[in-house]
């Protein structure tokens, strides 16, 4: 936790450019990062741990030093479209700056995290790589390049659907290809959803499927298309006299090039000028009898296309949590190594009161994204195996970590430009685009609202999955008896008031205060969940920090304490000296520190 403070050593600056703090690039961002390391402890398989960490400490480097170039570069040297052929032929093609495609050699090639979960072998992995191990591998990726997660993820997203629904020759022409590690070779995956109508609300999808001679031909257009260069594409369209509404809607499969070797009739229109996620193409794209590939039934009146959808939904909801996490660690990282070095008012920033308490607000809901990615990683996993009480929990985990994190990384991100100050305004350093790329994160697969509607009139008033993840907190804590006994009955007490206080809710349909239910429901879990690895660490010999940090949600995050009233000068002053300034902090000095 300390790589960035620096006590012991004398400030001797030989220029004026050495009162310039320094950033994190040039950093093993696996090594550095001690809570990465601690909570893949407490969750994943111990021999599938230490397979990954070798795996884990080369991206951790490559992500630090080269990773951390390419993508400013491909951030600068934005994708340019050309919109024909040297012959004049309409066979539009993206041009991408070689950073990204070294960018793509490393997420594709080496390490395959589009095919970890989709085929057995990966790394040498002789299993499919369950999900928390892959998702590592995504969080550490984040950490300097967001907006190729997105291409990663609908590859493995579309490879998923396609293994799943399609029919047999439809996976023959394609599925093998989409989980090569041969880049030059390879088939990339994309989902176009996005229509003028609207994001959100698909039922108003006008993309026209149409039965021509035995084949499936679009004709329409997709309004906002995430890599748009994509050779496979997943498309929601409505087959001709299929009725309106979500019950009308098919699921298709387009390839860009079909088997003759020939272009899909279908057009880029034109990219993007998008505020963040500049290195991933994102495009407006025009269908006129492109051939597609349907999966499952569909026409006029048989389509399970949005239900199908749905499964790739639960999924990128999961990595786009994980892309917040990865972000917020960067940036908290970014502001750790400020407050370390700068040097203002005769002391180093991080001597500071009141930046002492900024930093922790960046750390806070940090490690809250981090502990709610694995817990929900761990639930899918035994989701996926057939445990119904799982896949209940990961049902209103999904969007409860979409919803939260994706808002925190906002804030996070804000917070830790202010901490590099008019240099975190400057895009010679990350922070700049970081701000901008993390706003993305409160877009793509649902707003905020949309999420927390999703969490309580679905996954709550619908399935009853509150009372899955009630019992599962409940659990942790009767399981673990090294939790103060005074904050464990503490927080029972708050788990039984969200997950009351979201039924209720749910059952009065007060939508306003959807938002409300979840982001209580969110600061309860992480709050437990910390409560336990921190105990659990503790006793083990190891850091039992995320003790402090539980209680740190409570108060800080749920309004456990009064507005107007002066704080626990002694609980704060202790707690933030442990968590700043300490490497480790022992299970004893943790419960020592909650009981003030």
């Amino acid at each position: 936790m300390n790589f960035y403070n620096k006590k012991q050593e004398e400030f001797k600056p030989q220029s004026l450019s050495d009162w310039v703090a320094p950033d994190c690039h040039g950093l093993n961002f696996y090594e550095v990062d001690r809570s990465f390391q601690d909570v893949a402890s407490c969750y994943m398989d111990p021999k599938l741990l230490e397979f990954m960490t070798p795996h884990y400490q080369e991206l951790g480097q490559i992500s630090g030093t080269d990773l951390d170039i390419w993508s400013r570069d491909a951030d600068r040297h934005i994708p340019q479209l050309h919109a024909r052929d040297p012959r004049g032929r309409d066979e539009d093609w993206i041009e991408f700056h070689p950073s990204y495609r070294k960018m793509e050699q490393v997420a594709f090639g080496q390490f395959g995290l589009h095919a970890m979960s989709n085929r057995p072998g990966v790394l040498g992995w002789p299993e499919i790589v369950a999900p928390i191990a892959k998702y590592g591998f995504q969080y550490l990726f984040g950490q300097s390049e967001f907006g190729q997660l997105c291409p990663i993820s609908a590859t493995e997203s579309t490879a998923m659907l396609i293994s799943r629904y399609a029919d047999e020759t439809t996976k023959e022409l394609l599925l093998d290809r989409m989980l090569t590690q041969d880049v030059d070779n390879m088939l990339k995956g994309g989902q176009f959803m996005t229509e003028k109508t609207g994001g959100s609300d698909v039922s108003n999808i006008a993309l026209q499927a149409r039965n021509e001679n035995g084949e499936w031909r679009l004709y329409g257009e997709k309004w906002f298309c995430s890599c748009a260069d994509a050779d496979v594409i997943l498309l929601l369209a409505r087959p001709e006299g299929a009725p309106e509404g979500n019950a009308g809607l098919g699921l298709f499969a387009l390839p860009r090039t079909l088997e003759d070797g020939t272009r899909n009739k279908y057009r880029i229109i034109r990219l993007k000028n998008k505020m963040g996620s500049k290195s991933m193409a994102s495009g407006e794209i025009m269908f006129d009898g492109a051939k597609v590939y349907p999966l499952g039934e569909v026409g006029a009146q048989a389509n399970r296309g949005l239900k199908m959808m749905m499964d790739q939904v639960n999924i990128s909801r999961i990595s786009h949590g994980v892309r917040a996490a990865a972000m917020m660690r960067r940036c908290l990282n970014e502001a750790l190594a400020v407050a370390g070095y700068r040097r203002a008012f005769g002391s180093r920033l991080i001597e500071k009161p009141l930046l002492r308490r900024q930093l922790l607000k960046l750390m806070v809901p940090t490690e809250q994204a981090l502990s709610m990615y694995m817990y929900t990683a761990s639930q899918m996993e035994k989701g996926d195996a057939g445990d119904e009480h799982a896949a209940n929990v990961t049902r209103i985990l999904t969007p409860l970590l979409k919803y939260r994190t994706a808002r925190d990384n906002v804030k996070v991100a804000t917070g830790a430009m202010e901490v590099r100050g008019g240099n975190g305004y400057i895009e010679d350093f990350v922070n700049a685009r970081l701000v901008r790329d993390a706003h993305l994160g409160v877009l793509w697969e649902g707003t905020s609202n949309i999420n927390s509607i999703d969490v309580i009139t679905r996954a709550v008033a619908r399935v009853g999955a509150h009372e899955n993840l009630a019992e599962d907190l409940g659990n942790i804590l009767s399981d673990n008896n090294q939790i103060p006994g005074q904050f464990a009955g503490q927080l029972k007490g708050l788990v039984d008031q969200s997950v009351s206080f979201a039924a209720q809710v749910a059952r009065d349909g007060r939508e306003t205060l959807y938002r409300k239910a979840a982001s209580a429901l969110y600061h309860t879990t992480t709050a437990v969940l910390m409560a336990d690895e921190g105990s659990r660490l503790g006793k083990s010999g190891g850091d039992a920090r995320r003790m402090l940090l539980s209680r740190m949600v409570l108060e800080h995050r749920m309004g456990q304490s009064n507005p107007f009233a002066l704080e626990n000068e002694n609980f704060e002053e202790r707690a933030f000296a442990a968590l700043l300034d300490q490497e480790t902090v022992s299970f004893d000095e943790a419960a020592d520190i909650l009981s003030l």
